[in-house]
C-alpha cells in the first residue's frame, strides 16, 4: 500500500492509551509492589552552599523500621558521578556531580543522606533523626555576578564560574556576512536585552524509581523518557555490565524534558539496592520535585538587530549567559545551543553571531524543558521583529512579510548553516489573520486608544519555525553530542495476521500506541485494532534512543514505516508462491497481494504469515519468518513552522492581562492523527502562556527557593486560559515518505512571544516596550508606572 492509498492515516482516532490511562488501571512505577520491597527517603540540604562538616545516621538507625542509613562519605568510593553526554567544547569545566553530597553542598535540594526503611512512611518519619552540620558558605546566584573576577565559586577547585563559551559567526562558517560590517553599515540598530525566567517541569507523576538486584541481573523501572539511555548510563556509572540492566519506563505522566536525565534519585536507589541486596523504591514528593528535579530555561539574552530603515533585516548579534546551576545536566549544556540555529528563525539575515557563555550558579542544576532552546530563540527574535516593527513604522506583520523566506526559495540554507525542508509562511499568516480578525481587532484598538479607554487592548504576533526529530548523527556528532539521532523499530508478524510493533521510542503522554497503530495499519493493510505497540522495556525493546525534541515520529515513525515494507518486501515471494506467479507481476494493496489486472482472489498477508508459521510449503531458499527491522536515521532536521496570534486585554489601572482571543496555525507537515495534534498544540499553547503570564522559579538572597510549593508556583488553570482556536496548512518533508513533522514542542515555542508581544502592544501608548516575564498584574503596573515616572 502506498501513502498516497492511506485510511487511518489522517484519521482523528481516540487514543487507544486512554481508557487505561483515565480509569487508572496503569501501571505507573509507584505502583510497582515486589516481595520485601523496601523504601528509600533522602535528607536534603536545606542550605545553598556550606562545607559538611559532620553527618551522624546512628539516632536514625534506631528509628522504628528503618533498614538502613548512610550519607555520601558512606558511599564516596562506589557512588561514582552523574554523567553529562554533551561537552559543547573540546575546554567545557565539567565538575563530578556525586549523587550524595559529600564534603560540600552547592544548592537547596542537594542529597545529603539516605535512610531505607520498610515503608514510606517509617523512611520519612526517620529523617528528622539524621544530625547534619553545615559550616556556611557565600551563595552566587547571579549569573553576572558569578563571572566577575572576585565572585564565590561555586566549585572552589575549579578557579571559575565559567562552563563553557561556544561561538557560531557566519562570516567563520561560510553561511553569511559579518555582523561588526552589517553592523557598522545599518540605518536602524535595535538593542534589547530579554530574560528568560527559570521554570520547573511541572509534569504531572512525581519522578518515582524501583530498583530490583535479583541475582546479577538488575531491573530498573523509573518514571523516565529515556529508558535505554538510562540503561547505557547505569551501566556505565555503577560499572555494571550493561546486559544485567533493564529498565522499564511503564505508563508515565509527562515528562516535557524534566524526564529526560539520569538523576541522583535513580543512582541513589541502585547503590541501596545493590548495598542491600533487596528491592528499593524511591517516590518524590511534590516538593522534593519542585526543588532537586532539573529546571528549565533561566538565560539573559542581549540581542543586536540590524537594519535598513525600509525595515529589512541586515545582521543580527546574540549573546547569551546560560545558567547551568550548581551541576551540568545530562544535555544541559546544549540546550541554550540548540537554540543558536533558531535565533534567526524564518528571516532571510545575511550576518549573524551567536555566542553562549555557560554559567554555574548556587541553584538546582537545568536541562531540557519543553522545546529546549527553540523557544528561547524564538522569544527574543519575535519581541526584537516587534520592535524593529515599532522603530521603523510598520505594522509587526508587514516587518515579517518583508523579510521572510517566501515559500518558493525552499529548499533554503540560512545565515546559520540550517537547510530548511520545506514551508508557507504565507499560507499559515494568511489563514492566522483571517481567524483572528485582525484587521477588525486593529480598528477596535485604534478606537480604544482615542477614547483613552483604562482597558487597552494589544496584538501579539509570532511566525515560527523549529528544528526538531533531533538527528541527523552527524550533525550531531559535530556538535560533540553524546549519541546519535537515529530511531529503531520491529514488526512482529504473528500466524493469525495480527501484528506486534516494537518501538524504541518511549511515550509519556504522546499517543504513540494510537498513530503508530494508524501508519501500521495502512502500510500493511492490517485493522487497526489488531495491532499491538510495545515499547519502553530494554528487554522487548532492546534498540533505541527514545523520546525527546520532538523527534519520535520525525524519526521513530519512519523507521516503522520502512520496516512495514520490509515486510511487505518478504512476503511478496511467498505470496507469489503460493499463487504460482512471478513476484514482479504482483501488487500489494489493502493487506492482499494480487497479479496485476486481475483484482479478485490474491493472497492476504495474513495467509502469508501462516506460512511461514508452518512452514510446510516455502520456496527454495525463504527464511520462514515475515518479521523485520529497521534502524532511521534522516539526512536532516524537521522544520515545522506557523503563524500564532494573541489579542489580550490589559486593565491599565491593575495591570491584570485577559486573553481574549488566541489563533495557532501550525505546518508539521502531514498529520497522522489531527485529534492527537490538537492535544499537543492545546498543551504546548497552555504552557508557553504558563512561561509568559504565570510562572517562575523564584530564589532568595541565600539561595532559597521560594516558589517550592503550587501554593507559590503558579501554574495556570483551565480557567485563566481562553479557547485556542487552531487550523493547520500541509508542507508535506520532502525527505521521507510520510512527510511528517514534529508537533509536539510547536505549541510551547511559538505562544510565549505572542502573548508577550500582545502585552508590550497594548502598552506602547504608555511608552513600555518591555515587561520581563511572568507578566503578573505586579510588574504590568509597575512597567506603566515607571514609564510614566520616566516622561
Amino acid at each position: 500500500m502506498t501513502v498516497t492509498e492511506a485510511r487511518e492515516v489522517g484519521s482523528p482516532r481516540r487514543r487507544k492509551e486512554d481508557a487505561r490511562l483515565i480509569t487508572g488501571r496503569t501501571m505507573w512505577t509507584e505502583n510497582v509492589v515486589l516481595p520485601g520491597l523496601l523504601h528509600l527517603a533522602i535528607v536534603r540540604s536545606p542550605v545553598a552552599h556550606a562545607k559538611i562538616t559532620r553527618v551522624d545516621t546512628s539516632a536514625a538507625l534506631r528509628e522504628p523500621g528503618v533498614i538502613a542509613a548512610f550519607s555520601g562519605w558512606d558511599v564516596a568510593d562506589v557512588q561514582g558521578g552523574l554523567p553529562c553526554a554533551w561537552p559543547v567544547t573540546e575546554d567545557m569545566m565539567h565538575p563530578n556531580h556525586p549523587p550524595i553530597a559529600v564534603d560540600e553542598v552547592r544548592h537547596v535540594g542537594e542529597a545529603v543522606a539516605v535512610i531505607v526503611a520498610r515503608s514510606r512512611a517509617e523512611a520519612l518519619d526517620a529523617l528528622a533523626a539524621v544530625e547534619v552540620d553545615y559550616e556556611s558558605l557565600p551563595v552566587v546566584l547571579d549569573m553576572e555576578a558569578a563571572l566577575a573576577d572576585d565572585s564565590t565559586l561555586v566549585h572552589s577547585d575549579k578557579g571559575s564560574n565559567r562552563s563553557y563559551t561556544w561561538v557560531f559567526d557566519s562570516a567563520e562558517a561560510g553561511t553569511g556576512g559579518a555582523v561588526d560590517t552589517a553592523l557598522d553599515g545599518a540605518e536602524v540598530i535595535i538593542k534589547r536585552r530579554y530574560r528568560q525566567q527559570r521554570l520547573i517541569p511541572a509534569f504531572m507523576e512525581p519522578r518515582s524509581v524501583v530498583v530490583d538486584p535479583t541475582a546479577d541481573q538488575y531491573t530498573i523501572w523509573s518514571a523516565t523518557q529515556i529508558p535505554h539511555i538510562l540503561r547505557l548510563m547505569m551501566a556505565l556509572v555503577t560499572g555494571t555490565p550493561e546486559h544485567k540492566v533493564r529498565v522499564i519506563a511503564p505508563d508515565v505522566g509527562g515528562g516535557f524534558g524534566g524526564k529526560l536525565q539520569v538523576t541522583p534519585e535513580e543512582l541513589i536507589t541502585f547503590l541501596a539496592a545493590k548495598r542491600l541486596g533487596k528491592p528499593v523504591k524511591y517516590t518524590e514528593s511534590r516538593s522534593d520535585s519542585l526543588v532537586s528535579a532539573h529546571h528549565g530555561r533561566d538565560m539573559i539574552q542581549d540581542l543586536e538587530l540590524a537594519a535598513r530603515r525600509d525595515g529589512t533585516v541586515l545582521g543580527l548579534r546574540v549573546k547569551l549567559l546560560a545558567n547551568m546551576g550548581a551541576y551540568l545536566g545530562l544535555v544541559g549544556p546544549g540546550v541554550p545551543i540548540l537554540g543558536a540555529f533558531m535565533y534567526n528563525s524564518i528571516y532571510k539575515f545575511p550576518a549573524y553571531r551567536f555566542e553562549c557563555t555557560g554559567v554555574f550558579t548556587n541553584t538546582t542544576f537545568t536541562d531540557a524543558y519543553r522545546g529546549a532552546g527553540r523557544p528561547e530563540a524564538t522569544y527574543a527574535i519575535e519581541r526584537i521583529m516587534d520592535e524593529l516593527a515599532v522603530e521603523v513604522g510598520l505594522d509587526p506583520i508587514e516587518v515579517r512579510r518583508r523579510n521572510w523566506i517566501n515559500h518558493d526559495e525552499f529548499p533554503f540554507t540560512t545565515v546559520a548553516g540550517m537547510t530548511y525542508d520545506s514551508g508557507d509562511y504565507e499560507a499559515a499568516t494568511a489563514r492566522a489573520l483571517e481567524l483572528l480578525g485582525y484587521d477588525e481587532l486593529r480598528r477596535e484598538q485604534a478606537a480604544r486608544r482615542e477614547s483613552g479607554d483604562p482597558v487597552q487592548l494589544g496584538i501579539g504576533v509570532s511566525t515560527y519555525t523549529e528544528m526538531c526529530g533531533l538527528a541527523p548523527s552527524r550533525v550531531l556528532g559535530s556538535l560533540r553530542y553524546g549519541a546519535g539521532g537515529w530511531e529503531s523499530a520491529s514488526i512482529r508478524m504473528l500466524p493469525t495476521g495480527k501484528v506486534e510493533v516494537v518501538t524504541g521510542t518511549s511515550p509519556h503522554g504522546q499517543g504513540h500506541e494510537t498513530a503508530w497503530s494508524q501508519i501500521v495499519a495502512d502500510q500493511l493493510g492490517v485493522a487497526f485494532d489488531d495491532i499491538e505497540v510495545l515499547h519502553g522495556d530494554t528487554r522487548t525493546s532492546y534498540k533505541g534512543l527514545d523520546t525527546y525534541g520532538s523527534r519520535s515520529l520525525a524519526v521513530g515513525g519512519i523507521a516503522l514505516y520502512n520496516a512495514c515494507q520490509k515486510v511487505i518486501d518478504k512476503a511478496k515471494p511467498i505470496a507469489a508462491y503460493m499463487l504460482e506467479c512471478d513476484p514482479a507481476d504482483l501488487e500489494f494493496t489493502g493487506g492482499r497481494f494480487r497479479v496485476r489486472g486481475n483484482p479478485d482472489g490474491g493472497r492476504s498477508l495474513a495467509d502469508c504469515a501462516l506460512a511461514v508459521f508452518a512452514a510446510h510449503d516455502l520456496p527454495d531458499g525463504i527464511e520462514p519468518t515475515l518479521d523485520a527491522d529497521a534502524v532511521y536515521d534522516p539526512v536532516n532536521f524537521s522544520f515545522p513552522h506557523g503563524t500564532h496570534l494573541c489579542a489580550v486585554e490589559v486593565d491599565t489601572e491593575t495591570g491584570r492581562v485577559s486573553i481574549r482571543s488566541y489563533v495557532a496555525v501550525d505546518d508539521i507537515g502531514r498529520v497522522i492523527n489531527p485529534l492527537i495534534v490538537e492535544g499537543q498544540v492545546h498543551g504546548g499553547v497552555a504552557q508557553g502562556i504558563a512561561q509568559a503570564l504565570f510562572e517562575e522559579a523564584v530564589y532568595d538572597d541565600d539561595g532559597n527557593l521560594l516558589s517550592g510549593t503550587f501554593v507559590d508556583y503558579t501554574l495556570p488553570s483551565a480557567a485563566d486560559l481562553t479557547d485556542i482556536v487552531t487550523d493547520r496548512t500541509e508542507s508535506p518533508a520532502p525527505d521521507h515518505p510520510l512527510g511528517t513533522k514534529g508537533v509536539g514542542e510547536a505549541g510551547t515555542i511559538a505562544s510565549t512571544p505572542a502573548v508577550v508581544n500582545a502585552v508590550v502592544n497594548a502598552l506602547r501608548p504608555f511608552g513600555v516596550n518591555d515587561v520581563q516575564m511572568p507578566c503578573t498584574p505586579e510588574r504590568v503596573w509597575q512597567a506603566i508606572q515607571a514609564s510614566r515616572s520616566e516622561s
